[in-house]
């Protein structure tokens, strides 16, 4: 008997697929990436998790697909920010139940605890959600399970509902008491892990799209940096210390002019390709403003291909105003 189990890395599926392990049924922790993680990768972590319950980790990359069809259109709509977590996971439950039959699998597992999320997990969503993915009779919640109706997996006793648990609403104890008892380590806390949850975020995205397509590759830019728009309407980021420079740097794309500044210590930026000459100009006074410089002299900035001498302004207040968010 095998099982898919969502994954996510977090404490809540990492004890389904114990539950579900320790009946004697192997576990695929399926991780489907949508491309707005965190702007580390997990991927060790989240191989730590499995080496330690005993499942088998595989990774599915589905950025382009999401950002086609569910990011811009959900039919359950948004959260509280840019996030369209009930088609996200009808979304994720959908593909899974295709990997069913290629992978040996009789039923679907997630580490979803009623009542934890105000959105994705209330009763009824979850409700929603497996409808969307027509999983109803096939997805198994082993956290919550007692509290709610048998699925298929127990009522043929491929499962034993008595072993699985009934939590409901957002306390951890059970969780923690539960990772302590089986010894599990490095665990994550609690938290949400998907930036379109996040406010700033949200903010980027909403404010790119008024004037560009978001596509897979532009995603990565818009998780580091300072971002602003300049008066001519070009998109400037700035990174914040040595780990931006590093990401905005591997982010660039033919849609982006790299900047650095050339005779001092200071960011690295990026700028829309496109920008006009007097927006380039600017990405420039301002990559030599937040660095290690001083407003009474002049400084030399690559933009792309081209050398700009600037003098920095005295201070980073001119700069706010042209700020997405702060």
């Amino acid at each position: 008997m095998k099982a898919i189990a969502l994954f996510s890395g977090g404490l809540d599926s990492t004890l389904a697929m114990k539950l579900i392990i320790d009946q004697g049924i192997d576990v695929i922790a399926l991780n489907i990436d949508i491309g707005f993680g965190s702007t580390k990768s997990k991927k060790e972590h989240m191989q730590n998790m499995c080496d330690q319950v005993g499942a088998e980790l595989r990774i599915l990359d589905i950025r382009d697909q999401y950002l086609k069809e569910i990011l811009f259109n959900p039919k359950y709509g948004y959260g509280k920010n840019f996030n369209p977590c009930i088609d996200c996971h009808g979304n994720m439950f959908k593909i899974a139940k295709e990997l069913m039959e290629p992978w040996g699998a009789s039923f679907l597992i997630s580490g979803e605890v009623v009542g934890q999320r105000p959105m994705s997990q209330r009763r009824d969503a979850l409700d929603i959600v497996t409808d969307l993915s027509e999983t109803e009779d096939i997805l198994l919640r082993p956290m919550s399970a007692k509290v709610l109706p048998p699925t298929l997996p127990e009522r043929e006793g491929w499962v034993d509902r008595e072993k699985l648990l009934g939590i409901t609403g957002r306390n951890r104890e059970v969780q923690l008491k539960m990772a302590e008892e089986i010894g599990l380590k490095d665990f994550e806390k609690p938290g949400g892990g998907c930036l379109l949850t996040d406010e700033n975020f949200s903010k980027k995205i909403e404010e790119f799209i008024k004037y560009d397509t978001l596509e897979v590759e532009d995603v990565a830019l818009l998780k580091c940096g300072r971002h602003l728009r300049l008066p001519d309407g070009a998109k400037l980021v700035i990174g914040r210390h040595k780990e931006d420079n590093e990401m905005i740097n591997a982010a660039l794309t033919s849609k982006y002019k790299k900047i650095r500044l050339l005779n001092a210590v200071g960011p690295i930026s990026a700028i829309s390709a496109n920008a006009s000459e007097s927006d380039k100009e600017l990405a420039a006074k301002l990559t030599a403003t937040y660095g290690k410089t001083k407003s009474d002299e002049v400084y030399e900035v690559n933009v792309g291909d081209e050398v700009y001498k600037v003098t920095p302004y005295d201070s980073k207040e001119p700069a706010q105003k042209y700020f997405i968010n702060a």
